[in-house]
Order: C-alpha cells, then sequence, then structure tokens
C-alpha cells in the first residue's frame, strides 16, 4: 500500500481536499497531470466570486457558511491574501425569474442582506446603469477570490503538513482492486486505501458509464476591460456582482490589478469535445454579445475586450456536484462536476471529501450531490 489517500487533480476542489486530509493524516499523495495551478485548468482567470446569496436549493447554505471559515483558515495557514471581502450585488428584473427566486432562497435560509431600490443603487454604486425595471440585492459577506492563490496556498499548506505532491503525472486508470484502488499513469501504479477524483474536465475518462453519460465538458469563457477612472472599480467602490436584466445577463468583479475590470457574460457554458483542446479565442458572437452588454450595464468601462480566455470545466445533467463515493462501500470517490459554480465553495467541499474518504466523518443533506443519483435502477427479477 502507497498510502491511506490518493487524491488526483490538485485543481479548485482537490487542492482543497489534499490540504484539509493532510491535516488528519500523515499518508496523503496528490496527483497533478501539470502544476497546480496551471494555466489551462478551471482554476485561471484570476478571480471567482464568493457570495452567499444565490438562488436554487437552501441546502448549500451551510456548505458556503462552513467555506467562508475555512478560506480565513487557508489565510491564516498560509499567510496569503485569498479572499477579498468587498460585498456583492445581485442585480436584476424586480418580478423577472432571477431576483424573486434568489430572495425565496435568501429567506429559507437566512441568510444577510440588504434590499437597494434603483435610487439607492444610483447613490451607492453609480457604476452600474440600471434599466427602470431593476433593483439589487446587496450580500455583504461576498467577494472575490484570489484562484492561483487559493490553489497554490492550500497544496503549499498540505505539503508543510507532510502530504506528498506529484505534477507532471497524468493518471490513466483507476480501479478497486480487493482491499484498495489500483492508480496507473503510464507504467507506473500506486495502491492506496481511497481515492478522490477531482479532476474537473478531465474526470470522465476516470469515472464508470453511467457517469459518463451523465457529465460532459465545457467551455467557459472570460472576458476583462479597462475602466475610464480605475478608481471607481476599485473593491472598496465596486463589489462583485451578477446581473440578470431582461435579455441580457453579466457576471463581474472588482479590478485586482489597478486596471483591468472584469466583466464576462453569465450562463454561457458550451460543449466541447476535449478539456484540452478548448478553443481559447472569443468568436465573434461572443464578442459582440459581450460589448453590447457591457456598454449597458457598465458605462464607465471602455467597450472593447483587452483581455479575454477560455477554460474547460465538468457538468452535470442536474449542474449539481458530483459529491461521495461511487457507491456505499467504494474506495473511489468523486469530487468533480461542478457545473461552473464550485469554487466559492471549493474550501467546503475539499473538507467534505477529505473528511468522508478518510471515513473521519460523514455528513448529511447532501443526497441531492451524490453519484448515485444518475445511476440506474437495477432491473426486476422475475
Amino acid at each position: 500500500m502507497n498510502g491511506q489517500l490518493a487524491v488526483i487533480g490538485l485543481g479548485s476542489i482537490g487542492s482543497m481536499a489534499l490540504w484539509q486530509a493532510s491535516r488528519s493524516s500523515d499518508s496523503v499523495v496528490g496527483f497533478e497531470a501539470q502544476s497546480p495551478g496551471h494555466a489551462r485548468s478551471a482554476v485561471g482567470g484570476d478571480t471567482r466570486l464568493f457570495r452567499m446569496l444565490y438562488r436554487g436549493t437552501p441546502n448549500y447554505y451551510p456548505i458556503l457558511k462552513r467555506s467562508r471559515r475555512l478560506w480565513a483558515e487557508l489565510e491564516a495557514d498560509s499567510g496569503q491574501h485569498i479572499l477579498t471581502r468587498c460585498g456583492g450585488l445581485s442585480i436584476g428584473t424586480v418580478d423577472g425569474p432571477y431576483l424573486p427566486s434568489l430572495l425565496e432562497t435568501t429567506r429559507l435560509n437566512g441568510a444577510d442582506h440588504e434590499i437597494l431600490s434603483r435610487e439607492a443603487m444610483a447613490e451607492r454604486y453609480p457604476q452600474h446603469n440600471l434599466r427602470p425595471d431593476d433593483r439589487a440585492v446587496f450580500d455583504p459577506h461576498a467577494g472575490a477570490l484570489r484562484t492561483d492563490r487559493a490553489v497554490t496556498a492550500a497544496v503549499a499548506a498540505a505539503q508543510a503538513n507532510g502530504a506528498t505532491v506529484l505534477t507532471n503525472t497524468a493518471i490513466d486508470d483507476v480501479r478497486e482492486a480487493g482491499d484498495g484502488v489500483v492508480v496507473t499513469a503510464g507504467d507506473d501504479s500506486w495502491k492506496f486505501e481511497k481515492v478522490i477524483i477531482s479532476s474537473g474536465g478531465w474526470s470522465q475518462h476516470l469515472m464508470p458509464d453511467y457517469l459518463k453519460a451523465a457529465t460532459e465538458t465545457r467551455r467557459i469563457f472570460l472576458s476583462w476591460f479597462v475602466a475610464r477612472d480605475a478608481s471607481e472599480f476599485t473593491p472598496e467602490k465596486f463589489p462583485i456582482f451578477i446581473r440578470i436584466s431582461g435579455d441580457r445577463s453579466m457576471y463581474g468583479a472588482p479590478s485586482v490589478d489597478g486596471v483591468t475590470v472584469k466583466a464576462t457574460l453569465d450562463g454561457r457554458g458550451a460543449p466541447t469535445p476535449r478539456a484540452e483542446t478548448v478553443p481559447r479565442e472569443l468568436t465573434a458572437d461572443e464578442i459582440a454579445e459581450t460589448t453590447e452588454t457591457v456598454t449597458e450595464f457598465l458605462p464607465g468601462l471602455f467597450p472593447n475586450i483587452v483581455r479575454s480566455d477560455a477554460f474547460p470545466d465538468l457538468f452535470t445533467a442536474d449542474q449539481h456536484s458530483l459529491l461521495g463515493p461511487l457507491r456505499e462501500d467504494s474506495g473511489i470517490y468523486c469530487a468533480t462536476g461542478f457545473s461552473g459554480a464550485g469554487f466559492k465553495m471549493a474550501s467546503g467541499f475539499g473538507e467534505i471529501a477529505a473528511n468522508e474518504a478518510l471515513g473521519t466523518r460523514s455528513f448529511r443533506g447532501l443526497d441531492f450531490l451524490r453519484p448515485q443519483r444518475f445511476q440506474p435502477p437495477h432491473p426486476r427479477e422475475g
């Protein structure tokens, strides 16, 4: 046996799982096909939004609360500034599909929030050009996560705790064998008590067929603009935002380099055949829609894309993550398929995966994330 636990893929979730596992086990190995935080992974793009307000199942809220605390713990462990606490705005049509749903979820989970009228928005956040029927909800606990710092800090903290990290080691196969799980990379193989698969868009070839059928790799693109007055788009003045107004939608973050502002079309993940061949350039249609939306929503930005990129992520059929063992007695644990929305909860998801894979703690209320939900029912006998 080569160790108690292997973590395959040290990106958004795997890096956090490795860090958490290293806190309770001195026999943890992380495998990374390239290097932690490499430029082609879903980690790319400088920042991801952290927010406590969202629309959908209230069951995410406890994970968000725990993640918020864990981001602070990672900052303390590493000495790195990872979460820029600048607040967040959810902007939308007052009676549209977004804000009422978000407020209903907020009512159910009791998250702190403040409803802002158009007049209040004009006074506090004049960078946003609202439509007549737009309103906003302010999230005081939101912010911008520095993705590269988060991943590299988590891996470094795990190594400081005694974890082993093997870079440039792409895993070809994972299979259960008797009392453990065999991991293969080329001519090399290792055996572990348990294995966590957390390689995002590169996870499918390690999955059973029923999960391959329930997932697909999609391309997510990002875009940045230069501010006419950079001082108006600092974290102190410009919170993260998500906006769905009528036929247009966009999300973004304040400037973290003092020059550029991230502003990107929301919900545009498109299927792509392979994670490693995601087209990095934006199409003419993507450029046109992005610049038109920025022109209307954020007139304080020059409507010219100065930087763009694209990254792969694994999406599930219901766009909820795969978090849990393949079956109750399996040594293979899935922590993947986060469908473009996992980074804000990556620290919490990593803690859950590490504890459950090591058998140190179990978590309730996660049936909607368990891989078994996609498993076809057994045919009846007789």
